[in-house]
């Protein structure tokens, strides 16, 4: 089964029944089209057919003859119909697309400058790094080789970053250093970050009950959900899941509530349990949204302004784009935009255990933790945000046989995004695009990583 971050477009417009379903899917449907194109268009700067085809159509393909799309650059938008539903989504700048229920609300105020200079020394100057190292040359080369016929690769970016430089990348065509990649449940390792920082703080307990205002009576059995199950998918709401799809899973309420709820955060903490907290694993983005309202209540409102202060100024990203709701929460399961650069800088912050530039950004040993597996993803491997090859399982088992180190763990997103974080080896690897082939191409990535490993190691014996 493919590991992803959100229901297939097929899943979320044929329902196997119900009333619900018939009434939501199509607007589902016509929510991803809008906003998945605005914004490829608008935040990434991609030609619309072809993003709408490399990205949207894989997963609309049985469907492709009921989906209309219309982009309107005029006015920054991108209209979808789907049976009749129709869905607009509208580019609002540097808070990236939204999808219109009621009127836009109000545009926020553009970002300031960072008050101070970033804590992050440069890992690159302004031009592409081409390898030095023949081996990983040779290691670009496969990443980028496309298949002859579908499934497809569409690998679009690969940074590998050693002691805190770059030694090689490369991008697609139409992709470059300061193209805006999305990455999908990559974003749910920044939310991560973030309430690491308020644990740091000392704003937030990491295993008191979650500060969810509808469930704070100590009579409502949700009372006893922690940031902490958030974190590892045990909280045991009964919202759908998030991790695999195919026809017999048909409608999940997490594809509605990401594309067709104005208030995610509302549609998720009004989900009952379906299991006590902690005693069962099951992936899904509402918890990832809870937590994403959890940093906006903590910050006033704010969530962006804290997310830049916080943690993006500090790193010295440059082009990071988090969409949001209608509300304004962010959308902290699969909606942040950013240039690869900022992806790998990011992945710095956990090879460094949470301190850059000598500050301590993240709580002494959260790096630890979040790397740290979770009873019962042990088919797969889930720490607290991320990916982890640490632990016994059949999921850090075969990452580890296909060349990833043991000790490595990952942001991962679907379509085949992944930011590996090793610090056997002190090397971050990220790879980026819309692959369709075998559980999002995690071999092809697996490889890379052991070449990447292979060739640092032989060059220090150099």
């Amino acid at each position: 089964m493919r590991i992803r971050s959100l229901p297939p477009l097929l899943a979320a417009i044929l329902p196997l029944g119900g009333c619900a379903g018939l009434t939501h899917a199509p607007g589902a449907a016509a929510g991803f089209v809008a906003h998945q194109l605005c914004g490829g268009v608008f935040v990434s700067g991609q030609d619309a057919d072809a993003y709408y085809r490399e990205a949207i159509a894989p997963t609309a393909s049985a469907i492709a003859p009921l989906v209309r799309r219309r982009v309107n650059r005029a006015d920054l938008s991108v209209t979808a119909n789907v049976m009749g539903v129709t869905r607009q989504a509208v580019y609002r700048g540097s808070q990236g697309c939204l999808v219109l229920h009621g009127p836009a609300p109000s545009p926020a105020a553009p970002p300031l400058r960072p008050a101070e200079p970033p804590l992050l020394s440069p890992i690159a100057g302004a031009d592409v790094v081409e390898p030095a190292d023949p081996a990983l040359k040779a290691a670009l080369d496969q990443a980028f080789a496309e298949t002859a016929a579908p499934p497809h690769r569409f690998t679009k970016a690969v940074v590998i970053v050693h002691d805190g430089r770059i030694i090689a990348e490369r991008y697609a065509p139409g992709y470059g250093v300061t193209t805006p990649i999305l990455g999908w449940s990559m974003t749910k390792s920044v939310t991560s970050a973030l309430i690491g920082v308020l644990v740091r703080e000392g704003r937030l307990n990491l295993y008191g009950p979650a500060p969810v205002a509808a469930w704070s009576s100590p009579s409502d059995p949700r009372h006893a959900v922690s940031v902490d199950n958030l974190l590892r998918m045990t909280s045991g709401l009964d919202i759908g899941q998030s991790l695999t799809a195919d026809l017999s899973s048909a409608f999940d309420p997490t594809t509605r509530m990401v594309f067709d709820e104005p208030d995610m955060a509302a549609f998720a903490d009004r989900a009952p349990l379906a299991f006590p907290p902690g005693s069962r694993w099951t992936y899904t983005n509402g918890n990832t949204i809870l937590l994403s309202r959890i940093i906006r209540d903590a910050a006033g409102g704010d969530a962006m302004g804290f997310a830049r202060r916080e943690l993006f100024d500090k790193l010295g990203t440059t082009g990071v784009v988090w969409e949001t709701d209608q509300p304004g929460t962010p959308i902290g399961a699969s909606h942040l935009w950013a240039p690869a650069r900022d992806w790998a800088r990011f992945g710095l912050l956990y090879l460094n255990d949470g301190v850059i530039g000598g500050q301590r950004i993240l709580p002494e040993g959260w790096a630890d933790y979040s790397a740290r597996l979770t009873p019962g993803s042990e088919t797969y491997g889930y720490g607290a945000g991320f990916w982890t090859n640490r632990g016994d399982g059949d999921g850090p088992h075969r990452r580890v046989a296909g060349g990833m180190p043991a000790d490595s763990y990952m942001a991962r997103g679907a379509q085949g995004q992944y930011l590996v974080i090793i610090p056997s080896a002190r090397l971050v690897v990220l790879r980026m695009g819309m692959a369709y082939t075998d559980r999002d191409d995690v071999g092809a990535v697996e490889r890379l990583v052991a070449e990447a490993v292979a060739a640092v190691r032989t060059e220090e014996l150099r």
